[in-house]
């Protein structure tokens, strides 16, 4: 296929997937009401110990490639397969995400309705192995679970609530392009990205941001509906709490990037963190304490823990 030939490129990055959440991610690709003849599928075997062209079926897509990026890191692999893309518009589908029937067929329209827009994404409903614990509710947005009833959208790379999440993360292929370069021109310092076990999460909204970058918006689609899928380990106590210092890390960073600054933590500061912290019970003061805890290493210039 030339560039631009077809509309849409779906760009699976993976590693070590697990065999029934991937097969799950397949299977609703299989369902899409978009023909295979208007999409290709690129697969990127993200250096996994057995590779996945072994392990899934690819076959029934006659526009799909599995490509292999030794280079561990959800950004590598996610530069690999921009630079490999022949779509104008890119859809970036996780391996545990089962994309409604329509999924791309919506993307597709809110592509040629909204060319205002370079960088969407829409709901993520939770599927949750076993029904988890009450008080984790208040982390389930850390889990990339968002469901909303009203469109929004901004030309504010920074702005939460219009930032697109990777999961479904719809990109123009200009808009990914520019990512594409600014990384290949060395300009950006650090991998946002998890590698290996870091749960670093800031890349997807730093990819998501560069439609700012070249006059275009950010934004959430009600209509653009999809399901991810959450083992009960991402659940614990343990887990939420390092995933609030990697996105707490993560978020510093990526101001960095951007030309933002958070100047050290004074006195004053310290204290109102540690009352905060002492007016939590149980789990949440953990989880706080290690938000807390990534900030401060970002702000400092060290490593995660």
């Amino acid at each position: 296929m030339n560039s631009g030939a077809i509309p849409l490129s779906v760009i699976i990055c993976t590693h070590n997937p697990r065999s029934d959440y991937f097969g799950r991610t397949l299977d609703a690709l299989r369902a899409q009401t978009l023909q295979p003849g208007k999409w290709e599928m690129l697969v990127i075997d993200n250096a996994s110990k057995q590779p996945v062209q072994e392990r899934f079926d690819f076959t029934w897509h006659g526009g799909a490639r599995v490509i292999r990026e030794d280079k561990l890191g959800l950004t590598p692999a996610r530069l690999r397969g921009i630079a490999e893309a022949h779509g104008e518009l890119l859809v970036f589908v996780d391996d545990d995400n089962v994309l409604d029937p329509d999924f791309l067929e919506t993307a597709l329209r809110i592509a040629a309705e909204r060319p205002f827009l370079g960088s969407w994404s829409g709901q993520c409903r939770p599927g949750f192995e076993e029904q988890p614990a009450e008080w984790t509710r208040r982390y389930w947005g850390n889990l990339v679970i968002r469901q909303f009833d009203t469109d929004t959208w901004s030309n504010l790379p920074r702005l939460a609530d219009t930032m697109p999440c990777g999961a479904g993360l719809c990109i123009r292929r200009d808009v990914a392009r520019h990512y594409l370069a600014l990384n290949q021109a060395g300009q950006r310092s650090v991998q946002l990205d998890r590698t290996g076990t870091s749960l670093l999460s800031g890349g997807d909204n730093d990819l998501a941001a560069c439609a700012c970058d070249v006059g275009l918006g950010v934004g959430l689609v009600s209509t653009l509906k999809l399901t991810h899928l959450i083992p009960p380990v991402r659940l614990t106590e343990d887990y939420l709490s390092r995933l609030a210092e990697g996105i707490a890390y993560s978020s510093i960073l990526l101001d960095r990037e951007r030309g933002i600054t958070h100047p050290p933590r004074g006195a004053l500061g310290r204290v109102a963190d540690y009352v905060r912290t002492l007016l939590l019970a149980g789990p949440h003061r953990r989880v706080l304490r290690a938000a807390y805890r990534g900030r401060d290493r970002a702000i400092r210039g060290l490593p995660t823990s």
